[in-house]
């Protein structure tokens, strides 16, 4: 066994460093979508000039293959909004090109992968949206349009996940306890990845990133703590308030009981003491 000390992956600088390297992105790219792409750069915190609608969307890690006629974008964090945020971020990569074209046909086909290091219960090793329309009928694929979104989970990788993508989520995910087993993995970009985050080879801008990172996302927790009490306090208050209002309520009907029977042993009339305390007669007319 061949520990290496190694920054997580959950970094965002971190991820970045290892996956904005030319050779890994392709490495990635080439077994989760299958294309060569023919690049020489990954674009990080890409921006579009033009900001399709009243959002400016921002790419983690990007890179267009004009010869391949394609956009590769990876995107990172994981959102309380998650799949609906990178959907988004997937159209706007699509509308920004359909914006200056003849027609609505956009020149380069669009992949998206999301890469979360926080999945929750409810996501699966690789979930995809593929644009393709299919035969309602027979459910077959009319091939007409290749775009996709796919959305990986490596706390979901497990031996039944088929290579080659076992190997990436498997390495991401290691990452995260900051130890990984070097001799477990054979892919040669893999192998970069690990290089590439080891501690002792993490720059000071690196190290400095990290902290705070790390700081903004204890600030995350420590507002939604407060949030969460917050919401207690509020709840306990409307409980407390509820309960009072509801004790009153009965106290007050108890009296009216107490009234009633004690008009009714006075020896006035059912109807009226019924009409003046609304108390039905057979509450106060029966026996103790």
């Amino acid at each position: 066994m061949t520990m290496q000390h190694v920054a997580s992956l959950r970094y965002e600088v971190i991820f970045k460093k290892a996956f904005c390297d030319v050779e890994i992105f392709k490495a990635f790219v080439k077994d989760f979508i299958g294309i060569d792409l023919k690049i020489d750069k990954v674009e990080t915190e890409k921006k579009f000039e033009n900001p399709i609608g009243n959002v400016d969307s921002r790419f983690d890690l990007y890179a267009e293959d004009l010869e391949n006629r394609v956009i590769v974008d990876i995107q990172h964090r994981r959102y309380d909004d998650h799949y609906d945020r990178f959907l988004h971020y997937h159209c706007a990569a699509l509308l920004q090109q359909v914006e200056s074209a003849a027609n609505y046909a956009p020149q380069l086909t669009v992949f998206t992968i999301v890469v979360s290091t926080s999945g929750t219960k409810e996501d699966v090793a690789i979930a995809e949206i593929n644009f393709d329309p299919v035969d309602y009928f027979t459910k077959r694929a009319l091939n007409k349009i290749q775009h996709r979104v796919l959305y990986l989970s490596p706390k979901h990788v497990n031996a039944e996940t088929p290579e080659p993508y076992q190997e990436w989520l498997k390495v991401i995910q290691d990452s995260l306890d900051e130890q990984i087993d070097e001799s477990i993995y054979h892919k040669q970009a893999v192998l970069k990845i690990v290089n590439l985050i080891k501690r002792d080879g993490l720059t000071p801008q690196d190290r400095a990133r990290m902290k705070d990172e790390y700081a903004e996302a204890q600030l995350r927790v420590k507002e939604k703590l407060e949030e969460r009490e917050i919401g207690i306090e509020i709840g306990v208050e409307k409980g407390i308030g509820i309960g009072v209002e509801k004790g009153i309520e009965i106290g007050v009907e108890k009296g009216k009981l107490e009234t009633a029977k004690n008009l009714f042993a006075q020896g006035l009339s059912v109807e009226l003491i019924e009409k003046s305390t609304g108390i039905a007669r057979e509450l106060f007319t029966k026996m103790e």
